[in-house]
């Protein structure tokens, strides 16, 4: 063993970043807790770690969620045709656990289903997971108390999915732990949670986004591909891994992810593909062939319109208009003054899927959520984007509630809703709006104002350029002369709450 003499000195890490130092509603908020912890208080010493915090946080919002739905838990799913949209507490798992034949015992995409829609219309992983589900829900006793304990199954197993990614996104930024609890109290989190199945895929979207921070492109491969299994959003984020890693010359991690994803989705998909594929395709012939649906801005325009566009017509400008957006994402990549951090391309990039698309059902909120909170950890900015979103939430349902109440009309009108899904847009996009700000302006992202570069990067993080377009291959004036590389330009902001810290 080396002695003390001949061994170096470690280099001293940056402190963990305290929210209430930077953020003046965190440090509002915390008073409802006692307040911002003092200068002199003992951090580290304590049992209770920001991960153990932030993943109890979330175990008990996703458990308040399960609480909301309790008056479709005893009724709402079962009778009356406008309860559960009155009540807000609508859920496609009971539901699906007769329609989907998983009562009658049939595998999903090798048994037809009676009725209209043939086969099973989720991605593969995520028809295991339903199928588990099953296998663990007892098959005793009348269909409404099957269905009750098949939900009751589905929520413990999503609120699994919902501590994954909790722990995941307080661990991605290393310096950044208490960011998570963005995730663990995003109150739209709770209510959309046990809708449909999305939190799995969510998870394992969340669990490669902290592999790629580690710098492990194979694992972060092997789960996109696993998330691409379960729902398709997650293989966009390779587009805007892509670009960054062109700019930052990074070709072999990109190439190790992109493999590892697609022999990994290979591995679930390829056994259904080879023995049901017209069961396994039933997604996406769905996805193709369903019409504009809730919560996009096609459906505002459809009501509207005495000649509304035709499905192939929505398809194809949808397409057109996601691959615009793309195409500028990538544009802002390489032209950025400085390249963007990982997290913030990758929550554009499924905001623009999201906003282009002919249907926004309200938990596709989850998919965005810990992105957001990796892009933007400002809890002003998240907040208004929620409340947003739970205007949404209540919105569908109140419109439910109106179609479905016959000539009593009890709920919110069409032309009311048409101004809820304008406003979840519009909660979407200025948090996009937000977020290319900060590319555009390095020194207004709260996170490298902090003094990091990409925490969520990986390999990225720290990495000089090799490939940039127009501005950026200009440094700033007051960068030009720097003795550091352009990717340390930038500094830390004084803090106005440096005294009271949490």
């Amino acid at each position: 063993m080396p002695s003390a003499e001949t061994t170096p000195a470690r280099v001293h890490e940056p402190d963990p970043v305290r929210p209430t130092r930077e953020d003046e509603v965190a440090a509002a908020g915390s008073e409802l807790i006692g307040g911002p912890i003092g200068r002199h208080a003992l951090l580290g010493t304590s049992w209770w770690t920001p991960v153990r915090v932030i993943a109890l946080v979330a175990v008990g919002m996703f458990a308040l969620g399960l609480v909301q739905k309790v008056p479709c838990y005893d009724g709402g799913w079962f009778f009356g045709a406008s309860s559960q949209y009155t009540h807000a507490c609508y859920s496609d798992i009971p539901h699906l656990y007769q329609g989907r034949g998983f009562a009658d015992g049939l595998v999903p995409y090798f048994d037809r289903l009676p009725g209209d829609m043939d086969y099973l219309e989720y991605p593969v992983l995520t028809g295991v997971f339903m199928e588990v589900a099953a296998w663990l829900t007892p098959g005793s006793g009348s269909i409404q108390h099957q269905e009750q304990w098949y939900w009751f199954v589905n929520a413990g197993m999503l609120m699994v999915c919902a501590a994954v990614i909790a722990v995941c996104v307080t661990r991605t930024h290393r310096r950044r732990p208490w960011d998570g609890l963005l995730v663990a109290l995003a109150p739209a989190f709770a209510l959309t949670a046990t809708i449909n199945w999305d939190l799995l895929a969510v998870a394992l979207t969340a669990a490669a986004m902290f592999m790629w921070s580690r710098g492990r492109a194979v694992a972060f491969g092997v789960l996109l591909g696993l998330a691409t299994a379960a729902k398709l959003y997650p293989v966009l984020l390779l587009g805007p891994l892509f670009v960054l890693c062109w700019r930052a010359g990074k070709w072999r991690e990109f190439f190790q992810a992109a493999g590892g994803a697609v022999v990994a989705w290979l591995v679930v998909n390829l056994p259904v593909m080879l023995f049901a594929f017209k069961g396994w395709s039933k997604f996406y012939t769905f996805s193709h062939d369903r019409g504009v649906d809730f919560g996009s801005f096609w459906l505002i325009w459809v009501q509207n319109s005495s000649h509304p566009p035709t499905t192939g017509f929505v398809n194809n400008a949808a397409l057109v208009l996601v691959a615009g957006c793309f195409l500028a994402i990538g544009a802002l990549t390489l032209a950025a003054p400085r390249r963007p951090r990982f997290a913030q391309l990758a929550f554009l990039v499924v905001a623009a899927f999201i906003l282009t698309n002919k249907v926004y059902s309200p938990q596709y909120v989850l998919w965005l959520i810990p992105l957001a909170a990796l892009a933007r950890p400002k809890w002003r900015d998240f907040l208004i984007w929620q409340a947003c979103e739970v205007a949404y939430f209540l919105g569908i349902w109140m419109y439910l509630a109106y179609t479905t109440s016959g000539d009593a009309h009890k709920g919110l009108p069409t032309h009311g809703y048409q101004w809820a899904i304008a406003l979840h847009l519009l909660g979407t996009l200025y948090l996009c709006a937000v977020v290319v700000r900060d590319i555009l302006m390095p020194e207004r992202d709260v996170v490298r104002r902090s003094g990091d570069d990409d925490p969520s990067g990986g390999v990225l993080d720290g990495a000089e350029d090799v490939f940039v377009l127009g501005a950026a291959a200009r440094p700033p004036q007051h960068a030009a002369h720097a003795a550091a590389p352009q990717v340390d330009w930038g500094r830390p902001e004084p803090q106005p709450y440096q005294d009271r810290s949490l």
